[in-house]
């Protein structure tokens, strides 16, 4: 079975190429640096380091308390990180600079992972949430390379996907020291793929443990002052293509009852950027962009946020936030962002990358969902005419956000043992 996948590795990569170079004509960074996704790049010239691996951006974002207790608890370790996403990349230089060494995961070729593991040299890898690649896996081990798997989890829709390759995978789920689940269900679905019982430890989700921005709040005051403070301001933060269209045509609806009423809108993806801006002006809406006014000012009737990393305090500003990639079936984005600000949530049916979270926001009423996109902007009206509701909304997640803080102690506690065994 391995030798077929890798087989199958070996034949799909030119494709995978192929459309690396196709996203690239809308977003240049992916034709950047590709060689090292092959395992070719500057070795750091380091031994015995710590490597984390993240995905992209949401990744980032849930890894970053765990890092930085590694820069703290491990000072003198030399810390990799790794993504698969420009924007993952970009991010992962906003928060850690020159402080850890970024690169590109390598594909999951046996030569390119070789090459990968030779030039970092970890004395233990970390895969943030799901990322099982088998020839990686294997590879660990046999250099002994202890590998963790933190704030693990395993949607249905996943586990479905993963289980044609249900002998490989449990296999290279054999070569993991520890998973680190971030709950009853998610631990449950490693179990049937094949994970050893003995190896999965619920600790709950990281992302309750990133850190809120002590200006935030400030920040956001200050916004609200540069384009009304009295003024209703929602937000649709992380959408995707099929999202954006009903999020405007939702603030059509809003600005029936109130004229001067703003949306901030953030896309997932920065190739999509200027086809949301255009999309605005072309529906009649009178549009700034962060790359080009910095702030909404009170002519702007929507406003993109053309940059990554800057939702916070646009969070903070709002009335109410809509999270993305619950429309459509990309399965959500993260919830605990606005819920760490006090700001009432909204999301639509698809919410299994964060089911957990996302249902239990809901039932204790810090966040609400519609069925379809159909409902937001009549979602949307209701939660802006009922303040005091909106209030209790953002009180009851912040309650809940704060009460399910812990996980980076737990995951540390584990990576202290492995590093001591």
């Amino acid at each position: 079975m391995r030798y077929l996948y890798t087989l199958a590795m070996y034949l799909v990569t030119p494709i995978i190429v192929l459309r690396l170079l196709a996203r690239g004509v809308r977003y240049r960074d992916y034709h950047k640096r590709w060689r090292e996704r092959f395992g070719f790049f500057q070795a750091p010239g380091v031994n015995g380091s710590l490597w984390v691996h993240a995905v992209s951006v949401g990744e980032v974002n849930a890894a970053e308390p765990l890092i930085k207790a590694l820069q703290r608890d491990y000072p003198n370790a030399p810390l990799v990180v790794t993504t698969v996403t420009p924007t993952g990349s970009e991010r992962v230089r906003q928060l850690f600079g020159d402080s850890v060494f970024h690169v590109y995961l390598p594909y999951d070729l046996p030569f390119a992972v070789k090459r990968f593991l030779r030039r970092v040299r970890p004395r233990l890898a970390v895969i943030v949430e799901t990322e099982i690649w088998p020839n990686l896996y294997f590879a660990c081990r046999k250099r002994g390379i202890p590998l963790m798997i933190v704030n693990a989890r395993l949607s249905e829709r996943s586990l479905r996907g993963y289980k044609p390759m249900g002998s490989l995978v449990s296999r290279a789920l054999g070569c993991v020291s520890q998973i680190a689940a971030q709950s009853r269900t998610d631990a449950a679905r490693y179990r049937v793929l094949g994970a050893s019982a003995e190896k999965i430890v619920v600790t709950g989700n990281m992302k309750f443990d990133m850190p809120v921005p002590y200006d935030a709040g400030l920040k956001g005051e200050e916004l609200r002052q540069q384009w009304g403070h009295l003024r209703p301001a929602w937000i649709a933060g992380s959408t995707h293509e099929g999202e954006e269209l009903p999020v405007l045509e939702a603030h059509l609806e809003v600005l029936t009852r109130w004229p001067d009423a703003l949306l901030l809108i953030a896309p997932r993806h920065p190739e999509r950027f200027k086809l949301v801006e255009n999309s605005a002006r072309s529906l009649g809406f009178t549009v700034g962009t962060r790359s080009v006014d910095r702030v909404p000012s009170s002519a702007h009737q929507v406003f993109v946020i053309d940059a990554m990393g800057e939702l916070m305090p646009f969070y903070a500003a709002s009335d109410l936030a809509f999270v993305g990639g619950s429309l459509v079936p990309i399965g959500g984005h993260n919830v605990l962002e606005p819920a760490a600000l006090s700001t009432p949530v909204l999301v639509g049916p698809h919410t299994f990358n964060f089911e957990e979270i996302t249902l239990t926001l809901i039932q204790e009423g810090g966040a609400m969902r519609v069925d379809g996109a159909e409902e937001l902007g009549t979602a949307v009206l209701n939660l802006l005419r009922d303040k005091p509701r909106c209030e209790r909304m953002g009180m009851v997640a912040r309650i809940v956000f704060d009460s399910e803080r812990g996980a980076v102690k737990r995951v540390m506690g584990m990576i202290d043992n492995l590093l001591q065994e």
